[in-house]
């Protein structure tokens, strides 16, 4: 049993963590284009704003396991499969980089329009304001809600277990609810919550350092 718990830790810290990079690197690019094509921003774009509000507004929509059954055409055209880690890791960054997008973007928006004039007066090109003024004051807010969205994506890798993607979630269907294991699904419960703690401990302390 406790090598069966191991795979599975393994497993949930290979999903958590690639679909956590999946969905800052895609979820950020998707809030700055959020951004920048609303009303007043550096390339305001009416018609791209609103299609990309809809589509992150509707996907979001859907429940995360409903989502993962919906996209295993997709999922098994990107990993050949729909069962397992690698496929659970396709809805999961899916899921994540929505959740990224919405946080990033709120964070970008905190950023004071004064900042912005002011590197426009300078004579800044737009992708300068981006780089060293709109990415970089938003950085703390950005970090501190990535950390809630990794949270989030523990959670969801859990629920994975209940349509085949492997990790705790599944070890705790079939061996801890199944078998009618209740110590085995304590442990796994317990698991998770420390991973949760590591998590937000870690967040908290970048963002602090970013604040300073």
């Amino acid at each position: 049993m406790l090598d069966l718990l191991l795979n599975s830790l393994y497993e949930t810290l290979l999903m958590v963590s690639a679909s956590s990079f999946f969905s800052i690197l895609l979820g950020v690019p998707l809030a700055l284009l959020l951004v920048v094509t609303s009303k007043g921003g550096l390339y305001p774009h009416a018609f791209l704003c609103h299609m990309a509000n809809f589509m992150v507004n509707a996907v979001r929509s859907i429940p995360y396991i409903i989502l993962t059954v919906l996209i295993m055409p997709f999922t098994r055209l990107l990993v050949g499969t729909s069962i397992g880690t690698w496929a659970a890791i396709v809805p999961l960054s899916i899921a994540g980089l929505l959740l990224v997008a919405r946080v990033a973007e709120e964070a970008m928006r905190q950023v004071p329009r004064g900042l912005i004039e002011v590197g426009l007066a300078a004579g800044a090109s737009r992708w300068q304001i981006i780089q060293s003024i709109l990415l970089s004051e938003a950085m703390p807010s950005l970090m501190a809600g990535v950390t809630t969205v990794i949270v989030n994506i523990i959670g969801f890798s859990a629920m994975a277990g209940a349509v085949g993607g492997g990790g705790l979630g599944d070890l705790a269907i079939r061996y801890g609810y199944q078998r009618y294991d209740l110590q085995l699904v304590l442990i796994i419960v317990l698991i998770l919550i420390a991973m949760v703690q590591l998590v937000q401990v870690v967040g908290n302390r970048i963002v602090r350092r970013m604040s300073k």
